[in-house]
């Protein structure tokens, strides 16, 4: 097993990896959840249906998440660096094939390469920057890093919405291969050397779990297909209700196999932690809500509001600006006065945008959209950072790469959960109403179709707000009991005699 250093280097080197890390974050976010403004361009360009181009967002989607906890895994027994660095590899040439593909079909096949490259990514980023901090920086670390997440996650649409506009759907392809050249380049020269695996207090006979990571990975496939084509196809259909049956089947399979297998792809004793998993509850019910919103917005404010791609980036982008501000903030005071204030703040934060949302029609004024996702921008930098500081705050260096690859697990998850849940409510209400129960019928305009929209929205919204209620209530349960403070959990990121790299 491959253990870090806690804190290798001076303050300048070790600020150096961070920055490089947090930078390859944005850039595979970036490309993961801007791709959405292309669709529409490249279906015009092949002549096809959106349904089928939704695969080319779609594949990424589910490689990446299915991915990232067998990768994880795989860092943890032989090097964090290593599968880093050849996940930027696959990463570019996946840009560069998909940018370039003469067929649809190809650029599909090139965005699932290119997700194999991401998993491995966003897998150990997170691993290698705590590996290098001290515990008592953890929470500036996650900020950073979270922040550079986020910024990712909502700079996305904004990016790829001027470079559609100017430039054409190839470039929001080919833009990831510059970016990931200046990351992969990076990462060669300026992240620690993989330390020498299997140290002293790890037996040299754990093996990768090959059963554990299929079961893993499809298990998490199988639950996010079904989650982006319930809407479509029908909750009560016999291939839905099978498909879920079948990802229960999977992961309850996994669970058993993990409990009895001599070196598992998840140690579940994680999960004896309050800590870790409440606070990864909490985490699952934010980013449910937090990305509905942003998946929602760009339909209200192109086919209601009447905004270009570009317009509609714009709009959104002061949230990725609070997120960049508010996140290291919250992370640096957490670590020196406790998560709980902060969690609690970027809660409330989270839950007042969503009430503004709540009342959204087809006539709200657009500085009334602006102030709530700014409240989600401020919420979401402050809510996350202090909470992963929290979870992750109880697992050993020799763990943290397949737990942090749980936790982006856990994002990615909720991401696909909460797009589906919110298109399903919003496209029900439009059915119910007598209009075409699809996201393209508000593109398409018609008369009454914006206000049985924006019906739809409202209900999905305020729907939403109840599961940031449940991140309130999973983090006070979280918190009861514990000590004010939680500097008692860093001894689990301490160095040991042992973990010292040889």
């Amino acid at each position: 097993m491959t253990i870090d250093a806690p804190t290798t280097g001076s303050s300048r080197r070790r600020t150096l990896v961070l920055a490089t890390i947090a930078v390859g974050a944005f850039v595979s976010v970036l490309d993961q959840t801007g791709v959405s403004l292309a669709l529409p361009e490249l279906a015009t360009h092949f002549s096809a249906t959106i349904p089928v181009v939704q695969w080319v967002a779609l594949g990424f989607i589910l490689v990446t998440g299915s991915l990232l906890i067998p990768m994880g895994r795989l860092s943890d027994l032989i090097g964090r660096k290593r599968v880093y660095v050849i996940g930027f590899v696959v990463f570019i040439a996946g840009a560069l094939l998909a940018g370039l593909s003469p067929s649809l079909g190809a650029v599909i096949a090139a965005r699932l390469f290119q997700g194999i490259g991401a998993a491995m990514i966003q897998a150990n980023g997170m691993a290698m920057a705590l590996a290098t901090f001290p515990p008592s920086e953890r929470g500036k670390v996650i900020g950073l890093f979270m922040t550079m997440v986020g910024m990712g996650a909502v700079g996305g649409p904004v990016v790829s919405g001027v470079v559609v506009d100017f430039l054409g759907w190839r470039a929001v392809f080919l833009m990831g291969v510059p970016l990931g050249i200046i990351s992969l380049i990076s990462a060669i020269v300026i992240l620690n050397p993989d330390s020498k695996s299997h140290t002293a207090d790890t037996p040299k006979s754990e093996k990768f779990d090959w059963l554990g990571a299929f079961l893993s990975a499809t298990s998490v496939a199988v639950f996010l297909l079904v989650m982006t084509n319930a809407y479509r196809i029908g909750w009560s259909s016999p291939i839905v209700l099978s498909a879920f049956g079948a990802a229960l089947l999977l992961f309850v399979t996994f669970i058993y196999w993990e409990r009895r297998t001599a070196s598992p792809m998840l140690a579940l004793d994680l999960f004896e932690s309050k800590a870790f998993s409440l606070g990864s509850a909490s985490s699952f019910f934010t980013f449910l809500a937090g990305t509905a919103v942003f998946s929602l917005m760009p339909f209200y404010l192109q086919g209601v509001a009447g905004l270009s791609p570009a317009q509609t980036g714009l709009i959104i982008a002061p949230t990725a600006v609070l997120f960049a501000i508010t996140g290291p903030i919250s992370g640096r005071l957490s670590d020196k006065y406790g998560p709980k204030s902060f969690e609690f703040l970027g809660l409330a934060s989270l839950l007042a945008g969503m009430l503004i949302l709540g009342t959204i029609s087809e006539s709200t004024p657009l500085y009334v959209i602006q102030l709530s996702l700014i409240f989600q921008g401020v919420g979401m930098g402050t809510f996350n950072p202090p909470n992963q500081s929290s979870v992750l705050a109880t697992v050993d260096l020799s763990r943290i790469g397949v737990a942090t690859a749980f936790t982006n697990m856990v994002r990615n998850t909720a991401n696909v959960t909460g797009i589906g849940l919110a298109i399903t409510i919003v496209t029900m209400r439009m059915g119910a109403l007598g209009f075409e129960p699809s996201l393209d019928a508000v593109t398409g305009g018609g008369e009454g179709v914006e206000a049985a929209f924006s019906q739809g929205l409202r209900l999905a919204f305020l729907t939403l707000g109840a599961f940031i209620g449940l991140a309130g209530v999973s983090t006070w349960v979280k918190h009861l009991g514990a000590p004010a403070r939680e500097d008692i959990l860093d001894v689990a990121l301490e160095p040991t005699t042992e973990s010292r790299p040889s």
